[in-house]
């Protein structure tokens, strides 16, 4: 496998678990909920995975404990930000510290579990790209019907029509009778079970096992991939690819013989966050009612 080869494999393999995350992300924004709670999600999703494979003897069940975990976080978000009316981000960044608590004091020590690898005939011996995309852990596969399923739902059903009216005009919604923090809450749960799926991903099928803040900043990631993509669900999909690539030169440059500043080199898929977070912020429109909690009768 060539230095080009490596990398493209490495980038697409990264960006995985980020596109779970990045699904369900994107549905939660659409109807209007800046859900920060996304890196609690995953973390607890990965962490789980861990204790559920290990309980039942298999990596495959593991992936199910993981999105119990992240609609479980999803839950008391929703109950919190859209029962509650408790500010979204304060509520979002309580939970990811108290996952990452948890997570660190019942840190387990259990004997590694990977799901299988799937290699696909014929599509893997494409140069390039076929290691890459068809030489994969079997769930990485999902995204395959997860993506399309997605679309379809935000951009072409009655429930992703309400939804984003949710996320553009809260008050005219309500006035035709859409619950607006009902549709807020169900897309909360989405991302919950595809952001807890996504770090099982990252635990039971590309390290194996789980280790103390293991997504290290990676719902961070999604969420700049979300504004990175100007809230399309293409746009979503490029800027998590640009994220992998970015973390794989991270693994892959010492990897070919390239010495490059240690420091930098871990930074560097955060930096490349921050600056898409910045820019792309700044010149494209989110949902409109993005982030701003819904009171009836309050405008």
């Amino acid at each position: 496998m060539d230095s080009v080869e490596l990398i493209l494999a490495s980038a697409v393999r990264l960006a995985v678990p980020l596109a779970f995350a990045a699904l369900g992300e994107w549905i939660a924004e659409r109807a209007g909920t800046l859900n920060i709670s996304v890196e609690g999600m995953m973390l607890g999703g990965a962490f789980t995975a861990v204790a559920g494979a290990g309980l039942t003897g298999s990596a495959s069940a593991g992936l199910l404990f993981g999105v119990a975990a992240g609609l479980l976080v999803a839950f008391v978000h929703a109950c919190f930000s859209h029962r509650l009316s408790v500010n979204t981000y304060v509520v979002g960044l309580t939970l990811n510290v108290l996952v990452l608590g948890l997570t660190s004091f019942l840190l387990l020590k259990t004997e590694s579990r990977q799901v299988d690898k799937l290699t696909i005939p014929l599509l893997s011996d494409i140069p390039v790209i076929g290691p890459a995309l068809f030489d994969q852990r079997w769930p990485a596969y999902l995204l395959a019907a997860l993506v399309p399923a997605a679309w379809w739902l935000v951009r072409r059903s009655r429930w992703g029509l309400e939804a984003r009216a949710a996320g553009e005009n809260p008050q005219s919604a309500d006035v035709t009778g859409i619950d607006v923090n009902k549709r807020r809450r169900q897309a909360l749960m989405l991302c919950g079970a595809l952001a807890g799926l996504g770090g099982a991903y990252l635990a039971v099928a590309e390290v194996g096992t789980f280790n103390q803040n293991m997504t290290a900043g990676r719902g961070y990631m999604v969420i700049a991939a979300v504004i990175f993509g100007g809230w399309t669900l293409r746009g979503t999909l490029a800027g998590v690819l640009v994220f992998g690539a970015a973390d794989a030169m991270r693994l892959a440059l010492p990897a070919l013989g390239y010495t490059l500043n240690p420091q930098f080199l871990v930074a560097s898929p955060y930096i490349l966050a921050l600056i898409a977070m910045t820019f792309f912020a700044t010149t494209r429109r989110g949902p409109a009612a993005l982030g701003r909690p819904f009171v009836r009768g309050i405008t």
